[in-house]
């Protein structure tokens, strides 16, 4: 076990403002956070998250300090091109989605102005940056679903008046990934992980395994993510700890889950799950956190 207070995990530089997610995921961490910041050295050389979502975890260590080295990717090619468009162009995506906000609650149908954006196909990389980040705000529930043929598909969300923008967030988390030399990347996380080696840290936190058949929510990619890809993924894990890694993983208590990762230390907890068409339906699940430390 890493030994550290939780106090100095937890502690922040309170002079600056704090990135935090800029897109609502689901499966997101914001909950799960101080189970998480306990198990995360206070000083890191090398981070990776390869299954990165909206960040919550590298946003939370990034207000403690920047003084690493990350390597963030995601399967999901809109989002990391979002990613990318942030770092490096903030401010022309912070103008074109004030535009969207403006003509969003300016329009007389709300949801045909949503169902328009929708159907839209971006011709640059800004472009394709404020539609997902529009949609996102507005589209229902804050889901990102994609249908076979990688088409967003989640319907118009009804909300009386979202924020669409958040500038001063969109300055700040471009700032965390220029300070910490952020590599990003759109790939399959064994490719992510390839150069990963002794004392680098790595966080998993992969589609959830569902607790049921009915409770499957996997289409953030066109190929969702399978019960044979969680059996892979523990393997990976254990490749990795055995190459030098720490590693964290978080993934929802199930008897799969619970079994593939009995040999390492594992913690179960409850959390809150954003994302439920019901808002009773969003507490009172539980998760495991598994540390896998080299010896």
């Amino acid at each position: 076990m890493l030994q550290a207070s939780e106090e100095t995990l937890l502690s922040v530089d309170s002079g600056k403002q704090h990135p935090s997610p800029f897109v609502k995921w689901a499966g997101g961490k914001a909950s799960l956070l101080p189970d998480l910041l306990r198990h995360v050295p206070s000083h890191l050389s090398n981070y990776y998250e390869p299954f990165l979502g909206g960040g919550a975890l590298f946003f939370a260590i990034c207000a403690r300090n920047t003084d690493f080295n990350a390597h963030l990717s995601d399967i999901n090619n809109e989002l990391m091109n979002t990613y990318g468009v942030v770092k490096s162009k903030p401010d022309e995506l912070i103008q074109l989605l004030s535009k969207f906000e403006h003509e969003y609650y300016r329009s007389k149908r709300m949801s045909n102005y949503f169902y328009e954006k929708r159907a839209w196909r971006p011709s640059n990389s800004i472009e394709s940056a404020a539609r997902l980040i529009f949609l996102n705000k507005t589209c229902y529930n804050g889901l990102y679903r994609v249908n076979s043929r990688g088409e967003f598909n989640v319907p118009f969300g009804r909300y009386k008046k979202p924020r669409i923008l958040n500038a001063e967030n969109i300055r700040a988390v471009s700032r965390a990934l220029r300070d910490t030399n952020a590599e990003l990347c759109s790939a399959d996380y064994r490719t992510s992980l390839s150069i990963c080696g002794k004392d680098d840290f790595v966080y998993l936190d992969p589609p959830y395994q569902p607790q049921s058949k009915t409770s499957s929510f996997t289409d953030y990619t066109p190929g969702g993510f399978s019960e044979r890809d969680q059996h892979e993924l523990a393997q990976e894990f254990e490749k990795l700890v055995d190459r030098g890694c720490t590693v964290l993983l978080s993934n929802s208590e199930t008897p799969l889950t619970s079994r593939l990762y009995k040999g390492f230390e594992v913690r179960s907890v409850t959390v809150n799950r954003p994302i439920n068409s019901v808002g009773s339906g969003r507490t009172g699940y539980r998760e495991l956190v598994v540390l896998g430390n080299p010896e």
